[in-house]
């Protein structure tokens, strides 16, 4: 291993430290709460070193769509042959859920749309390149062309009409302040919402 790799991965491993005690004081304390020097305690590191790779605490928010599809990249891989289009949109839709209940809160999410909603930085959400969206794309145009999925809309609409629709559950349970369980409900009510995704015949 030369000294440029033996560089680069330490660069590396040390962007990880700081997302991840950013995102896990994010959780126990609040984004509001959380000061840079919480972050940089946690994380082991200079304030220096932060800088390196991050303006300010806000654009650690950004990081989390970058630890969504993460997630996205190992649930593709969990995807079995015998699932349909559907059952793959409500596997992952279901898993991540189940992930943002487990490490955000209602009011981290919440701080990370406000950033998005006042076009503070990028708007990485939003990114039709994330995995995200290139994933849920090739699943829907794989089930209309094996006829699992409505042809009466096209492949863009029903990608934005799924994403609206995780996206309103996540902004419900966001303004409800965790009345509920995130995934309980979403694995409930998400076949209802994206019913008309399947076609007549394949309904149960």
């Amino acid at each position: 291993m030369n000294r440029e790799t033996r560089t680069d991965m330490k660069r590396t491993d040390m962007k990880s430290r700081i997302i991840d005690a950013a995102w896990k004081l994010f959780r126990e304390k609040g984004y509001e709460d959380t000061t840079l020097d919480n972050i940089l305690e946690e994380a082991g590191i200079a304030k220096g070193s932060f800088y390196y790779y991050f303006r300010s605490k806000g654009d650690l928010l950004a990081t989390w769509s970058d630890i969504l599809d993460e997630k996205y990249t190992e649930l593709e891989k969990e995807l079995k042959p015998e699932m349909d289009s559907f059952q793959k949109l409500l596997f992952l839709n279901g898993e991540i859920h189940a992930m943002i209940e487990d490490m955000t809160s209602p009011d981290l999410i919440a701080s990370m749309y406000a950033e998005q909603l006042q076009g503070k930085g990028y708007r990485h959400l939003l990114d039709t390149n994330r995995v995200y969206f290139r994933l849920i794309t090739r699943i829907i145009e794989e089930g209309q062309r094996r006829g699992e999925l409505t042809r009466d809309k096209t492949v863009s609409q029903l990608v934005r009409a799924y994403v609206m629709t995780e996206r309103a559950i996540v902004t419900d349970w966001c303004l409800t302040g965790g009345a509920y369980s995130l995934s309980e409900y979403s694995r409930e009510m998400m076949p209802l919402l994206l019913g008309f995704f399947q076609r007549k015949e394949n309904k149960a």
